[in-house]
């Protein structure tokens, strides 16, 4: 075990390769991505919060952690209507990471059960961690994998786990996620696009742990992926601030489990592309629609502008327009009807 999670709250199927990445800047980073370098290959400099954003940070959890709670309650409960006691939560590092710690505690307190927890890594275009994925199946049934993530912004990852799961068929690919605006998880709490207080800041609030890592020359054949353990941070680490103030505002009744929403979704995808056309975008992967993929293009990316519902959402989106005046990225209000904000990323070869 590495990271500042509790051993008794999850199992961190990832390779510590601490030391051995020498973290990029943003714009170094993007100009490779753009050039065709995976971005799993390379890790960030971690953003260091204003005052002023950490202030945003902390009203933000205030006002989120009631509907965050709910969103677990009901996931928890969709979660074991479906797998029972025998139910083993896979966690997405690094954002689902901390969802399935809330998730593992609700049902704990609520059916009196102590579901395994495991933590590990997939990635867009690589796949998921096999190794990760024959550690967990050498302990427990397929039938009783559920998959965790914090939210959906367009699918790319649920697209992943499906593909993924293809190698391991008894295995379910449904997601089970907080926030699914894109209506495409198979299990979620809610369909709001709504702040998760643990988007809003890297690993401070993920266990001290990087994103996830892979690249052949530090990961070997039989390796986990690997991530980063800043140590360093470990007196600004808000983990279990975020879990605990969550955990607060938990409520056990039984929730009405139906997805009435889901029955007349549209297709958030055409949505995507309308905003592809209209801001003459040739990249769809450049377009990160939801409140929680907008906060990481800003975090981690080279933001170029970023759409709002409204200028006039300091409740929902305060920390965005925190963020986005801060690294000096246009707000443009825009007719979003899934989402509440969508960050565009900038083309490195138009600078």
């Amino acid at each position: 075990m590495f990271g500042s999670y509790r051993s008794d709250d999850v199992t961190i199927l990832l390779k510590d390769i601490t030391g051995q990445v020498k973290p990029q800047t943003t714009e170094e980073r993007e100009r490779l991505i753009q050039g065709g370098r995976h971005y799993c290959e390379m890790l960030p400099i971690e953003y260091e919060p204003s005052e002023q954003y950490m202030k945003m940070f902390y009203t933000a959890l205030d006002m989120y952690s009631g509907i965050t709670a709910e969103a677990v309650g009901r996931l928890a409960q969709l979660i074991y209507k479906d797998k029972g006691e025998k139910a083993v939560l896979v966690s997405l590092a690094r954002a689902g990471t901390s969802i399935g710690v809330l998730l593992k505690h609700y049902m704990d307190r609520k059916y009196g059960i102590n579901v395994a927890h495991y933590t590990i890594s997939i990635i867009r275009g690589r796949g998921i961690d096999k190794n990760a994925m024959d550690y967990i199946l050498a302990r427990h049934d397929p039938k009783d994998i559920q998959f965790i993530d914090g939210w959906t912004g367009k699918g790319a990852i649920t697209r992943q786990l499906v593909e993924a799961m293809a190698d391991y068929p008894q295995v379910s690919a449904g997601l089970g996620v907080l926030s699914d605006p894109a209506f495409i998880s198979e299990k979620c709490g809610t369909h709001d696009d709504f702040l998760i207080a643990s988007s809003c800041l890297n690993s401070t609030v993920s266990g001290l742990l990087s994103r996830t890592f892979l690249r052949s020359d530090i990961i070997g054949e039989n390796d986990f992926h690997g991530a980063v353990f800043y140590k360093e941070l470990a007196d600004k680490d808000l983990t279990y601030h975020f879990i605990n103030r969550v955990e607060q505002e938990f409520s056990f009744e039984d929730y009405d489990l139906t997805d009435k929403a889901a029955e007349t979704a549209e297709n958030t995808m055409e949505e995507v592309r309308h905003i592809c056309r209209d801001f003459d975008i040739a990249d769809i992967n450049l377009v990160k629609p939801s409140i929680g993929e907008a906060t990481r293009v800003l975090l981690r990316r080279m933001p170029w502008k970023m759409l709002v519902h409204s200028l006039d959402d300091s409740e929902h989106l305060g920390h965005l327009y925190q963020l986005a005046e801060e690294k000096g990225c246009e707000l443009v209000e825009y007719p979003l009807r899934h989402y509440r904000a969508c960050g565009l990323i900038k083309t490195m070869a138009d600078n």
